[in-house]
């Protein structure tokens, strides 16, 4: 059973509930876990970089609708797309890390998540010009397995993570961890991906591939349930999530190219839509009452 009691929420934060927090995972269509087994990494240079004209799309959108978000970004990225990086910051966004090269982390050693998470962060921030608090574990891969992952982010100068889902599916999760924000034992601060609960069981309502698959309806009844619960929701998407030109990847398997290309074409009017109706802002900011 998990033990780690939910940091309390604020009297601030309980006031600013309704603002919810907006984040994107930068990453490119041929780095996801989905393909990790039909895409060799050192294939990866010699592909068409599709990032940029996502994120670009992404941030006129943000822009039009006067809405700040976090993007949690890989090192690999940013070394090839720096003016791109520099642009997420002069727009106004929060730039956080996803490490460097889109390691899960249940595959890593101590010793090479840290060299992960430092390297990408120093990159970071020589990039953007900004210092970097936040992380998001590749897959939401930080669990009841490899708890350690804290420590190691604290000692090399996170503030918070996003990593761990308190739900159960075939590729992630920790159900018993705590829905909400928590303090780890090392003094980190984990933001989890938003989840509801019915009948005794949590179920993702963050983004991703559901908010792809489901009626937008269900996604806004799930983030007024969490606002109802006195917190903020957390979306996520990825920049790869609004093209749907992208190359089809016709050897992964039929599951993984089902979840990475349902919906493609509809879902940057669905997030268009979410955020005219919702009030949005960077991690940093919606939790910063309890990031100090």
């Amino acid at each position: 059973m998990f033990k780690t009691e939910p940091e309390p929420t604020p009297k601030s934060a309980q006031r600013e509930a309704l603002v919810n927090a907006f984040s994107v995972d930068v990453e490119d269509y041929f780095q996801v876990a989905a393909f990790d087994d039909v895409i060799a990494r050192d294939s990866w240079p010699s592909r068409e970089l599709r990032v940029e004209r996502n994120v670009e799309q992404m941030l006129a959108l943000l822009e039009r609708h006067g809405t700040r978000a976090t993007f949690f970004t890989l090192g690999w990225v940013a070394e090839r797309l720096p003016g791109m990086i520099r642009r997420i910051v002069a727009a106004g966004h929060e730039l956080a890390n996803h490490g460097y090269g889109h390691q899960q982390v249940t595959r890593l050693s101590r010793d090479e998540f840290r060299q992960d998470v430092s390297s990408a962060r120093q990159i970071l921030e020589d990039i953007g010009g900004v210092r970097v608090i936040g992380y998001r574990a590749p897959s939401f891969s930080i669990g009841a397995g490899n708890l350690w992952a804290h420590e190691v982010l604290a000692e090399t100068g996170h503030i918070y993570s996003s990593s761990v889902y308190p739900v159960k599916t075939d590729l992630y999760g920790m159900p018993d961890a705590p829905r909400f924000a928590w303090r780890s034992p090392c003094g980190l601060i984990e933001i989890p991906p938003s989840s509801i609960r019915i009948a005794g069981r949590n179920f993702p309502a963050s983004g991703g591939g559901y908010f792809r698959l489901l009626p937008l309806a269900l996604s806004r009844w799930g983030f007024r349930r969490i606002n109802a619960e006195q917190q903020a929701a957390i979306f996520y998407c990825h920049p790869w999530e609004i093209d749907p030109d992208q190359p089809r990847i016709a050897d992964a398997r039929l599951k993984s190219r089902f979840r990475h290309y349902v919906n493609l074409s509809s879902n940057l009017g669905k997030i268009d839509r979410l955020l005219a109706t919702s009030k949005w802002d960077r991690m940093d900011r919606v939790y910063g009452g309890l990031l100090g």
